[in-house]
């Protein structure tokens, strides 16, 4: 069973790998119905949501592991309810809190000698440039710049604003050894000024030098058993003026898993369990140079409808069924280019949103 906010890309790699997938998530989008056994497309990921759909699923499929991707940063407590029904293949869902518990986080950090952009637990004097972020958030949902004449309450944490290129590292680990998969940049978009560092895309191919990719490595096989890290994670970061900095774990199969082998899937779920990590992943010099992919979200700029039978382009993935409406600034689709170099990368996926967005106002 996989349960997300949106499931369509492990349920991909499930069927992939020879399984037979059972997904419960918020959209139900074509492509997900597309690969899956089953479905139930639920409103929230909240327990007493979540629960019914469960049940259906033990009772008719005899269920008993479960794989979860994102949006339980909103609803840790979902992870109990099926840890306790369910094997949980992926961290457990106390590790995964300890990730969202953020002053443990960065504090862990400090004793590690981690650098990371300055933190505090209560409103600064607004002297410099702070951003105002979710305790319990994800993708960038809900990152702002902060104003003194903000309201807050113990739901958010401040950040000082560090400038430079966001990066991501994929990474399998067994709760003492890590595996490194790759390295990412990533990008966000400023959808509103409450909404100013949504993640946008991410592409497998960095800038960093091979003494920086070590260096973050070193970090990681100090993380992942401070934190008894398990299965696949990504670690976000940024680098500038020669300098990298964490930001955040995400302690989840993370959207750069597409970027990479179809084998991911399995190793997740061999590492969550106890099998031995391959050691030359975790070296620079035998990591592998994939071919140049990048995902990307597609935003609506205005409300739109879904016109009934539209034909998607074979470039687009996470499809949304005829007649539903988004509204402006939600996601209608996403879009996945595959180039030998990371600049016609970008230009492509330029062209493919322009491609989408333009024949969707057409109707």
């Amino acid at each position: 069973m996989i349960v997300a906010n949106s499931g369509r890309m492990l349920a991909r790699a499930a069927k992939n790998a020879g399984f037979k997938p059972l997904v419960i998530d918020l959209f139900a989008d074509l492509d997900t119905q597309g690969c899956a056994e089953d479905f139930r497309q639920i409103k929230s990921l909240a327990e007493q949501d979540l629960a019914p759909a469960v049940d259906y699923f033990i009772e008719c499929y005899a269920v008993s592991q479960v794989i979860y991707g994102s949006g339980f940063e909103c609803y840790p407590e979902s992870l109990y309810y099926l840890n306790s029904l369910l094997r949980l293949l992926g961290n457990h869902p106390a590790v995964f809190a300890r990730q969202l518990d953020k002053q443990a986080f960065f504090s862990t950090m400090d004793q590690l000698d981690i650098p990371h952009p300055e933190v505090v637990f209560s409103a600064p004097d607004c002297a410099g440039d702070w951003l105002l972020k979710p305790m319990q958030g994800q993708g960038g949902v809900g990152i702002k710049r902060y104003h003194a004449d903000d309201s807050t309450d113990n739901s958010v944490y401040w950040q000082r604003f560090q400038a430079g290129v966001p990066h991501s590292v994929l990474f399998l680990a067994d709760g003492e050894q890590v595996q490194v998969i790759g390295f990412n940049s990533q990008w966000s978009v400023c959808l509103s000024p409450t909404q100013a560092f949504v993640f946008s895309g991410v592409i497998n191919s960095v800038e960093l030098s091979d003494a920086h990719k070590a260096l973050i490595i070193s970090w990681l096989k100090q993380i992942v058993p401070a934190f008894e890290l398990k299965g696949l994670n990504s670690l976000d970061f940024i680098h500038a003026d020669d300098c990298s900095y964490v930001l955040e774990i995400n302690p989840r199969p993370s959207a750069s898993m597409q970027l990479y082998g179809q084998d991911l899937l399995v190793r997740h779920i061999q590492s969550s369990v106890g099998a031995a990590l391959v050691a030359q992943y975790s070296e620079i010099g035998r990591l592998k140079s994939p071919p140049q992919t990048a995902y990307q979200i597609v935003y609506a700029e205005q409300d739109l409808t879904i016109p009934e039978k539209f034909k998607w382009p074979d470039w687009c993935v996470d499809l949304p069924k005829s007649g539903s409406f988004i509204h402006t600034g939600q996601p209608i689709c996403s879009i996945i280019a595959h180039q030998k170099q990371s600049k016609s990368v970008a230009e492509q996926l330029l062209t493919k949103q322009q491609l989408i967005i333009s024949k969707l106002e057409r109707f």
